[in-house]
């Protein structure tokens, strides 16, 4: 079985340092960062990979996730990693699309792939972060997948080219994806000062900076695609 090359973004995860202003927290609460990540661009039709028997034919596939937004510390406060508990997530296979199509976990996570679709269907990725092929299976079943390396792994079915998706795999539990009118939080920030980076798979992402006063609330907002 032969497979188009695909194009990711150049945007690469690394395992985050330890934020070098963190300080001990022990006497100190933990705030938060929200805010809203506004997206300009009109909503794009879905792509996904090349399919030689579709050219020509327009693409119906419409697809709401591609709103959604990631939103993450750069760099991880102290104590990121000292704790890292296994967890499971979810991306559905339904109506032909990924659900959720923007998908954001800690590294050490299994993601279950559930068919609830009335067709076949054959999920890969050719990523360097995570790559694999689950192969066909059938509608009521499920595979899944551990992501133990931090990176953008983007997902594809083998049978329906207008399918795909993301999943960003973090070394830290400091992001939030954003809701369907862009609003996001991030809980439990140790006071500090901190370069925060919205991520969306259209456009190239945008950093900014905040500070997180103690037991406090930062509001910060992006506008992408401007």
């Amino acid at each position: 079985m032969v497979r188009p090359a695909i194009a990711l973004a150049a945007l690469v995860f690394v395992m985050p340092a330890v934020h070098p202003a963190a300080q001990d927290v022990s006497s100190t609460a933990p705030g938060s960062i929200r805010g809203r990540v506004e997206y300009r661009r009109p909503a794009p039709m879905a792509q996904g990979r090349p399919d030689v028997s579709g050219l020509g034919m327009p693409n119906t596939h419409h697809d709401t996730g591609r709103r959604r937004s990631v939103v993450y510390l750069e760099t991880a406060p102290r104590g990121a990693f000292e704790t890292r508990e296994s967890s499971r997530a979810r991306m559905d296979q339904r109506n032909e699309t990924f659900v959720p199509r923007v998908l954001a976990i800690v590294a050490g996570t299994t993601v279950d792939f559930p068919n609830n679709d009335v067709t076949y269907h054959n999920v890969f990725s050719l990523s360097p972060a995570r790559s694999f092929d689950l192969g066909r299976y059938a509608a009521g079943r499920s595979r899944s997948v551990r992501f133990d390396r931090p990176g953008i792994v983007r997902v594809f079915c083998e049978i329906h080219s207008h399918m795909s998706a993301h999943i960003l795999v973090f070394g830290h539990r400091y992001f939030a994806v954003t809701d369907e009118d862009g609003s996001y939080r991030i809980p439990d920030v140790p006071p500090g000062t901190y370069t925060v980076v919205a991520w969306h798979e259209s456009d190239r992402p945008e950093s900014r900076r905040v500070v997180v006063g103690d037991g406090a609330d930062a509001e910060l907002n992006f506008v992408i695609g401007r």
